[in-house]
């Protein structure tokens, strides 16, 4: 029977935490065309969001500035705790904060040093969303941008 009881309650937890997590979830593809990016940027092409046990793992495919593939991993809870990240020469750990179930707020750093914001904000019916990252260049000026991806 507390076999029993334990199991319901890890599903029960795990139903709740893909609940919330539901309209982030999936492969996202750039939908350049509507997105707003500056020259010699990062383009982000394809991210991938999907649960990973009690955790969600992020996956981003894209090329740099010189047209080279680039390709991070994150795994981590929407807790606003810095999480490593894997591949991303701009940032060694990122943080995620869910504000509401359409809106997520992130932090990357390198070093400890804040290198890159961002806002991540799913449309309500879970068919695009919109990512706002701002970093700074070389020479201090912060750069803005914005990319639009589609639900695949």
């Amino acid at each position: 029977m507390r076999t029993r009881a334990t199991r319901i309650a890890l599903l029960s937890c795990f139903l709740a935490a893909s609940v919330c997590f539901a309209s982030h979830l999936g492969t996202w593809k750039l939908n350049a065309s509507k997105s707003q990016l500056n020259p010699g940027t990062v383009q982000n092409d394809t991210v991938i969001y999907e649960a990973a046990g009690g955790s969600i793992k992020i996956t981003v495919d894209g090329k740099d500035a010189a047209g080279k593939a680039v390709h991070h991993e994150w795994t981590g809870k929407f807790d606003g705790k810095d999480y490593p990240v894997v591949g991303d020469p701009s940032s060694d750990t990122r943080s995620y904060t869910e504000v509401d179930d359409h809106t997520l707020e992130f932090t990357g750093k390198k070093a400890g040093k804040v290198t890159v914001t961002g806002r991540v904000v799913t449309s309500a019916d879970g068919k695009s969303r919109t990512v706002t990252v701002s970093t700074t260049d070389a020479q201090g000026k912060t750069v803005t941008n914005t990319s639009v991806y589609d639900k695949q």
